[in-house]
């Protein structure tokens, strides 16, 4: 048998040195989302088939084309999710959290998979993050969803984004605009693709997200739900706008926006970047107030949106605005013989105890190779440990960056260093210590 050597296509390995970047990222999304009032929910990565076919839409390109979609030994149709809201929807009932204090509001990190042509910036597998909210019926709500992802790329410093926004009204107003928009798509039938004739008679609707060439093309001539809108949908509508106005987020009325699942209703909305390809919407979302009835729930308002974490970091990484390398070294201390060697293995696991990355040496490598190893791994402290160093109870403490060193006990190491890299530190910001502290110096 031939030896597997390559990822799936579609998929990628995150190595370590990309691996402290993306924690920065995650940790970064998480402590904004938090400002909101938003709490971490985990769901499993995958659930019945129905409740996709259900909550996105059988006429979504998501449903008909990219589900990966399988039996499992017991006949259940299972499948891995697409994406993150109909599985945070599910949880909110099973668990009975509509019984809570509400607004609830819901976010998560999640690894999502679609079955769709690698490209950049688009991959099988993906990572999304995403926020909930269920309860609110309220304008507020919405402009404060959408304020949120607007605090993401504002944190990240991200320019060149523009707030696409529109309204895709409710049950009532789209019975009008799709009887307009299947009279207008009948007199081009000829120019649709396949799965768009099928479309017509089941939500033509879904005909203005195909990627097809041709059918955007035929539908940039098509007409737009913001004029079918009822008095209480454009109501709602300019209310959102009149909060952003209020907050300062420049958007863009689109009428063309109608996002790629079944459940949106009223509100919809993405930030759409030119500087990463064809794949520009780095985050999408909206309003889905009849997705928790079409599950089982009660009447509940909700909404939300989910971002490609891949995207947010070709965008950090295409503007050159700095994201912090994996956790450096905090200091390698090197053993002489196998007696010293005793001694570093204490010591380094006393300072790891107190969250310092410590390491010495696990290979029997010479101290030549053992200091060339700490350079590798960019320690920022060195002590060499030997004979003369346990006979004197103490040990040079060296600062790799200035070539300075320092006398530490070997009795009170962890205390006595932590002291000396506070005093460094200070001493290189010139100052007498003022913000320093062992949590923004080890960051912990």
């Amino acid at each position: 048998m031939a030896l597997i050597t390559k990822a799936v296509k579609g998929t990628q390995d995150m190595l370590p040195e990309e691996t402290g970047r993306q924690r920065y990222i995650e940790n970064s999304l998480f402590e904004i989302a938090q400002a909101y009032g938003f709490k971490e929910i985990r769901t499993p990565v995958f659930e019945h088939t129905e409740l996709f076919q259900r909550g996105v839409g059988e006429t979504t390109d998501v449903v008909q084309k990219e589900m990966y979609t399988f039996d499992d030994k017991g006949g259940r149709s299972i499948t891995l999710r697409p994406e993150g809201t109909a599985g945070a929807v599910r949880a909110f009932l099973e668990h009975g959290m509509f019984n809570d204090a509400l607004p609830k509001k819901l976010c998560y990190i999640l690894n999502c998979y679609r079955y769709e042509k690698p490209q950049a910036g688009r991959w099988r597998e993906f990572q999304q993050f995403g926020v909930e909210m269920f309860g609110s019926a309220s304008p507020a709500a919405d402009a404060e969803v959408i304020s949120l992802a607007n605090s993401v790329f504002e944190y990240f410093c991200i320019k060149g984004l523009e707030l696409h926004l529109n309204s895709i009204g409710c049950p009532e107003c789209r019975k009008k605009y799709h009887a307009a928009l299947k009279e207008y798509f009948e007199g081009r039938k000829s120019e649709l693709c396949g799965t768009c004739l099928e479309r017509l008679d089941k939500n033509p609707m879904r005909i203005l997200d195909c990627k097809s060439p041709e059918c955007k093309s035929v539908a940039e001539q098509s007409p737009v739900i913001i004029d079918y809108l009822c008095d209480e949908c454009r109501e709602h509508f300019d209310k959102v706008c009149k909060y952003l106005d209020s907050m300062g987020i420049e958007y863009t009325v689109d009428p063309r926006i109608v996002r790629g699942l079944d459940y949106y209703t009223r509100t919809v909305f993405e930030f759409v970047s030119t500087s990463i390809g064809a794949q520009g919407t780095v985050c999408g979302g909206g309003r889905y107030d009849g997705l928790v009835s079409e599950l089982g729930g009660p009447d509940t308002p909700a909404l939300g949106f989910g971002m490609g974490i891949g995207r947010l970091k070709m965008l950090i990484e295409n503007q050159e605005s700095a994201l912090p390398d994996d956790t450096p070294c905090d200091i390698y201390i090197a053993p002489m013989d196998e007696e010293a060697s005793l001694v570093t293995m204490a010591l380094a696991s006393d300072l790891r105890s107190g969250f310092i990355y410590a390491e010495t040496d696990v290979s029997g490598r010479s101290l030549k190779a053992q200091m060339k190893y700490a350079g590798k791994i960019g320690a920022r402290y060195t002590a060499v440990i030997g004979s003369d160093e346990l006979k004197e109870n103490a040990v040079k403490v060296k600062n790799m960056q200035t070539g300075e060193s320092e006398t530490v006990s070997l009795d009170n190491f962890e205390e006595d260093f932590m002291r000396l890299v506070v005093q460094q530190s200070a001493a290189e910001l010139g100052e007498a210590g003022d913000g320093v502290s062992f949590d923004n110096i080890f960051g912990f």
